[in-house]
């Protein structure tokens, strides 16, 4: 098996990449690959009737933060993405000029009266501060002084615009952490929750605040040396009770978003049971690994090289991915957060 960076790459045209959502969202295609056979063009509206009754459809309902800030330590400017909150109540930050930065310095925001002390430095542009504010007051000077992380291939020269304020958010969005949208969820509207309710679908949500090392490229031309940042998670005993019933009376579990899929394979034994959770998760699913929870994935197109393609290769089989993105790319489907879908069957055994 390929511990190669390099194989998991592919060429794509620069025009392929989507740089606003399909109105309505629903309206985006979505591209279905089955185990065997041919690949269907389909649109994310016709999703009830890939699905059956009973299966049960799990989506992230984090909500994006304004997590990028501009920060002054004296006259150095250092730029701030807030990645997630530790036990203690400080954050684990990545921040731009780091090395300018010592444990006891005191950062300023602006005009804000809210600062931040820098409690440690790592060696990966990671940082821990603790702000001077937290609760409702944090939030308020996020939203006074943060603004949108969106990914860099988003071209957004004067910043993120008040469109990306509704179109960066899914309509599960209910706990406020992530750094980055789950961007399978974007793609839903009431009208298909509806629909999804009408086929007999189950609906369920669960809660991966996605951290700023999701805009972070692999450093690393060997897979094995790559290190996942952590995320912070959360499967209530009533979700895990939901997702196992269904699988117990023959439904299948339909992950929307590798966010999701992440934290079910995190929280599910050996024997297929979720189990609750709440803690963080670093797992790193690349092919070879063997799926314990998820049987359908739905998810949008990712970068080449990518950690996020090397788990669709794992769940959809390498081979069988790498001819379903040439044929989206040839199909004109537009890629990453606000592109179109793609309906994964989980297909194992097909390494590189």
């Amino acid at each position: 098996m390929t511990d190669l960076v390099s194989d998991f790459d592919f060429t794509l045209p620069p025009a392929r990449i989507a740089d606003h959502p399909a109105r309505p969202r629903d309206s985006a295609r979505l591209l279905e690959v089955p185990a065997a056979g041919p690949f269907l063009d389909r649109h994310v509206r016709d999703l009830p009737g890939c699905l059956r009754a009973g299966d049960i459809l799990v989506a992230n309902d984090t909500a994006v933060i304004p997590a990028q800030l501009a920060a002054m330590r004296g006259e150095a400017k250092i730029g701030i993405t807030l990645d997630r909150i530790l036990p203690d109540g400080s954050w684990h930050v990545l921040a731009r000029n780091a090395r300018r930065l010592r444990p006891g310095d005191t950062l300023t925001f602006g005009r804000s009266a809210v600062t931040a002390e820098v409690i440690s430095r790592g060696d990966a542009g990671d940082v821990t501060l603790r702000f001077s504010a937290e609760g409702a007051a944090f939030d308020q000077f996020l939203h006074d002084a943060g603004r949108l992380a969106l990914p860099p291939y988003i071209a957004r020269p004067d910043g993120p615009t008040e469109a990306d304020r509704k179109d960066y958010s899914t309509i599960f969005a209910q706990h406020r952490g992530a750094v980055a949208a789950p961007t399978a969820g974007l793609h839903f509207t009431p009208d298909l929750l509806a629909a999804l309710d009408r086929a007999g679908v189950i609906r369920q949500t669960l809660t991966l605040h996605v951290g700023a090392g999701t805009f972070l490229p692999m450093r690393s031309d060997q897979i094995s040396a790559h290190r996942m940042h952590a995320e912070r998670g959360t499967i209530s005993p009533h979700a895990a009770q939901r997702i196992n019933a269904a699988r117990a009376a023959g439904g299948r579990i339909v992950a929307v978003g590798t966010t999701s899929l992440r934290l079910l394979e995190s929280a599910t034994d050996e024997n297929g049971i979720v189990h609750p959770f709440h803690g963080e998760t670093a797992i790193f699913i690349r092919p070879g690994y063997r799926f314990r929870a998820v049987d359908m994935l739905l998810t949008n197109f990712h970068l080449p090289r990518s950690t996020l393609f090397m788990l669709v290769c794992a769940f959809g089989g390498y081979h069988r991915m790498q001819a379903a993105y040439a044929h989206a790319i040839a199909s004109g489907y537009r890629f990453y957060s606000y592109g179109d879908a793609c309906l994964l069957h989980r297909t194992e055994g097909d390494l590189p």
